[in-house]
């Protein structure tokens, strides 16, 4: 008696011969036959497609008052996006979700209100788990906006945060236009 629909033995080599080749990338419901273990089981395209998640981007469209020479965290309190939910806009952290450790890329920017004496410094850094990993410094701008990137190996629970400080003398704040207060991240594939 022959055996009811398809087994690993009755495949033959040359099952995958490109006579039907898909010349596209995938739909999330196409499905491939994989060997778990032996037993051959199909999987959908969506489960094992490449992508960048977790992944954000916040932004801050308020005044934030910054005293002088004091590393002051950006707390970003609205969201364009943010695809697992790691941002938190209460406090400015992104932290990494549970399985999802890895590469991580981030870049924010923000732009200080006027500055009068344009011989002094401006800096932004980002902090990995309280820990400067990335700093980027201006001397001198009459409206100075500055940028910071890096790439971070993260595991789950790891947290990331924005600093700036100044040394002008007394308090100045980050301006309040939109646009001009920014921070993203995603995992790399």
């Amino acid at each position: 008696v022959p055996a009811s629909g398809v087994v690993p033995a009755s495949l033959a080599s040359n099952i995958i011969s490109g006579q039907t080749a898909l010349a596209a990338t995938p739909a999330d419901t196409d499905e491939f036959l994989i060997s778990d273990a032996g037993t051959i089981k199909r999987i959908d395209y969506s489960l094992i497609k490449p992508t960048n998640t977790p992944s954000f981007s916040v932004y801050r469209d308020a005044t934030l008052s910054i005293s002088n020479t004091t590393d002051t965290i950006i707390v970003f309190d609205t969201e364009d996006f943010d695809t697992d939910s790691a941002y938190n806009v209460s406090d400015g952290k992104f932290t990494v979700p549970s399985g999802k450790g890895g590469k991580y890329f981030f870049h924010t920017f923000t732009r200080y209100q006027y500055a009068a004496d344009t011989l002094k410094n401006f800096n932004m850094q980002i902090h990995v788990n309280n820990s400067r990993v990335a700093q980027t410094n201006l001397r001198g701008a009459v409206y100075p906006g500055i940028a910071c990137s890096t790439l971070a190996n993260l595991s789950a629970g790891d947290y990331v945060q924005v600093k700036v400080q100044h040394d002008i003398g007394s308090a100045t704040e980050i301006t309040s236009i939109a646009g001009y207060n920014e921070f993203s991240g995603f995992k790399l594939i």
